[in-house]
């Protein structure tokens, strides 16, 4: 029973890179935060800089969101791997936008505890259902935005009664995962190949996407990637 109900709660917009994604529609949509990965999503892995192709998507990004609403989480820079926090340090520089430091990986829900800690503590706090969350690995970016998604709308459920649902439901419905399958540098390809393969297993499972899921994934993509 438990098994079934984490496979069909599953989801996420799928697309090759960031260059893809349309970050106005996201924001038109009501989605005010975003959470990426680091490594073979914005820069090479252990690298610091961004990719040079994703330079005007990355500017885009930020500003559209502003950049104090986009963290970097990543399972190298931040965490007890990184010596003295150096390493988020120069992310951070080189990037313009904070990076969390964490004690667990992700997906550790103390790393959830401190993603939230770090939205609500903003001037304008950004709640769980205004977030995104992009990144390359299933079994890290992509369960970690369903998981935050499914404890919040445990939440949600416990909390709210047929009124509420009502005047929320214009709302966005996140945290919203997408995953970006291009691989910048070629890294744990065996783990990535048995990810996607589990992925498959899992929708042939859960069936076809709802029609909500299916909007998602079509009105906040571009058929054509930013130059």
């Amino acid at each position: 029973m438990y098994l079934s109900s984490r496979l069909k709660s599953y989801r996420s917009v799928t697309r090759k890179d960031l260059r893809f994604l349309d970050f106005p529609a996201l924001q038109k949509a009501g989605y005010r935060g975003a959470v990426f990965d680091k490594d073979n999503c914005l820069t090479i892995p252990y690298e610091d800089k961004l990719v040079p192709e994703l330079e005007e998507t990355w500017k885009e990004c930020r500003s559209t969101f502003g950049d104090e609403n986009i963290l970097i989480v990543s399972n190298s820079a931040g965490t007890r791997l990184d010596s003295g926090g150096i390493q988020a340090e120069s992310v951070s520089h080189r990037l313009g936008v904070s990076v969390l430091r964490h004690g667990t990986l992700k997906p550790g829900y103390s790393c959830i505890r401190d993603i939230r800690a770090y939205f609500t503590s903003l001037k304008h706090p950004v709640s769980d259902k205004e977030l995104f969350v992009v990144g390359d690995r299933i079994f890290t970016d992509v369960v970690l935005a369903n998981r935050m998604r499914s404890s919040e709308n445990r939440v949600q459920k416990a909390s709210s009664d047929v009124n509420t649902k009502a005047l929320v439901s214009n709302e966005p419905d996140g945290p919203l995962s997408i995953f970006v399958d291009k691989v910048w540098k070629k890294e744990a390809m065996v783990m990535r190949f048995l990810e996607k393969k589990i992925v498959h297993i899992i929708e042939r499972y859960k069936g076809p996407d709802s029609g909500e899921m299916a909007e998602q994934k079509s009105m906040f993509v571009r058929s054509t990637m930013t130059k």
